[in-house]
């Protein structure tokens, strides 16, 4: 399922995506695989005809619902998106819910692996942030480690350039008001400005004078 990139930020980007690892589709496909054997006996070995056929192969369908197609559908639509402001849930065909945490609220991301899922290279991840979502977990997730690493490096990125925007725009309201209104002037001649925007920077510069 891809995920709608309509709902992203001008400036956003899609960093990392994926769905729960495959190891989640193991027993369900171990189920579909049992229901075709119980096809196969309910003919060959059965030689069930008729009704009895169509009750018993009914029977096996309606059990493979809940068993395979459920977990099926819960994966496929299950996404986790890392974009370059935030870590994103997204869960469920119809009813949909998820999580969205900010990076600069993420204060700490902690993984969990078993043996079974160090070998298959998936894990939780715990990721503790400000705010009232205090602890957020993320379950089964395709090599954790790797992906803590650059939760981390994309978190790191985002402070960058919130500091080097910060400072742009602190220098912008330092500058000297002179040159700060023959810049907006410019804009206005150039038609970047309208004019009710340029009388509104100006009324902001000559009142930061």
């Amino acid at each position: 399922m891809a995920f709608p990139e309509n709902i992203l930020t001008d400036d956003e980007e899609i960093i990392s995506q994926f769905r729960p690892h495959w190891r989640m589709l193991a027993i369900p496909t171990l189920w579909f695989l049992a229901a075709i054997v119980a096809i196969v006996v309910i003919f060959q070995v059965i030689e069930a005809e008729g009704f009895v056929a169509l009750a018993l192969v009914v029977a096996v369908v309606l059990a493979v619902i809940p068993l395979v197609v459920s977990p099926f559908i819960n994966w496929w639509f299950t996404a986790y998106v890392l974009t370059s402001e935030r870590l994103i849930t997204r869960t469920g065909m119809i009813a949909r819910s998820g999580i969205e945490l900010p990076l600069q609220t993420i204060n700490n991301v902690l993984f969990n692996q078993s043996v079974v899922e160090r070998i298959l290279k998936s894990g939780d991840l715990l990721i503790e942030s400000a705010g009232e979502s205090g602890q957020s977990e993320f379950s089964n997730i395709p090599d954790p480690e790797r992906f803590q690493s650059l939760l981390y490096r994309t978190r790191e990125d985002q402070a960058r350039r919130t500091a080097a925007e910060e400072s742009a725009i602190s220098a912008e309201f330092t500058r000297d008001p002179t040159e700060q209104l023959d810049r907006a002037a410019r804009l206005r001649d150039e038609g970047v400005l309208s004019e009710d925007e340029f009388q509104e920077m100006k009324r902001r510069i000559l009142g930061n004078d």
